[in-house]
């Protein structure tokens, strides 16, 4: 009972950071930086994303990689319904498929490396994830050949022009969203080793787990 509790717990975190995160993705930061406009750079979804891994990689250090994949699925299952809700069915998609492959491969890079330094397995995997799920989103949600798909009569393609990152040559906006989103979720992974590190002690590994 303990454990599904815990389960049912992390299914239920997943699918809120995930929801959130694709609703939070169709927003520019409003804001300038040092001159650089970084609503052509960056998406608010970016801030929260980055918790998907923590709770995936929690999940896997308590339960191990069978459990944390099925906390993913069900919070794939979970969000993608509410996505489609809170955003529209195109953003719905992109971010179900690109959530899907991200946390898996998350999982077994995590498994693979948890019996290094405790910092190791969060860390890679993450940052491996948030290249796998940027490259995925962004292109499938806001690349102008995608938008000839039926998504229920919304194109929502970012095709048009802006400089890179706000200082570089043109390129279509949502590459300079995408790299801007990268960024900061990089940064975002960074500052999660802090909570991951801190509720170690408390999400211990069943002992055919521990490392």
């Amino acid at each position: 009972m303990e454990r599904k509790s815990a389960l049912y717990a992390f299914v239920a975190a997943m699918c809120g950071i995930v929801a959130l995160s694709n609703y939070l993705v169709q927003f520019p930061v409003q804001a300038t930086l040092a001159g650089v406009n970084l609503g052509e750079i960056l998406t608010w979804g970016a801030f929260t994303y980055p918790m998907a891994f923590l709770i995936t990689d929690l999940t896997n250090r308590k339960f191990g990689p069978t459990a944390a994949r099925r906390v993913v699925i069900a919070g794939f299952v979970l969000a993608v319904i509410l996505s489609i809700w809170l955003a529209t069915p195109r953003i719905a998609i992109a971010s179900g498929s690109a959530f899907l492959v991200a946390q898996m491969l998350d999982v077994s890079i995590f498994n693979r490396l948890r019996g290094g330094a405790w910092w190791q397995a969060p860390l890679v995997s993450s940052i491996i994830g948030s290249v796998i799920d940027t490259v995925l989103f962004f292109s499938i949600a806001f690349a102008p050949a995608f938008g000839m798909l039926d998504f229920g009569g919304e194109d929502g393609s970012l095709g048009f022009a802006v400089p890179f990152l706000g200082m570089g040559g043109e390129v279509p906006l949502w590459i300079s969203l995408a790299v801007g989103d990268f960024i900061v979720k990089v940064l975002v992974g960074l500052a999660m080793l802090v909570p991951y590190g801190a509720l170690r002690s408390v999400v211990t590994p069943k002992a055919e787990l521990a490392s």
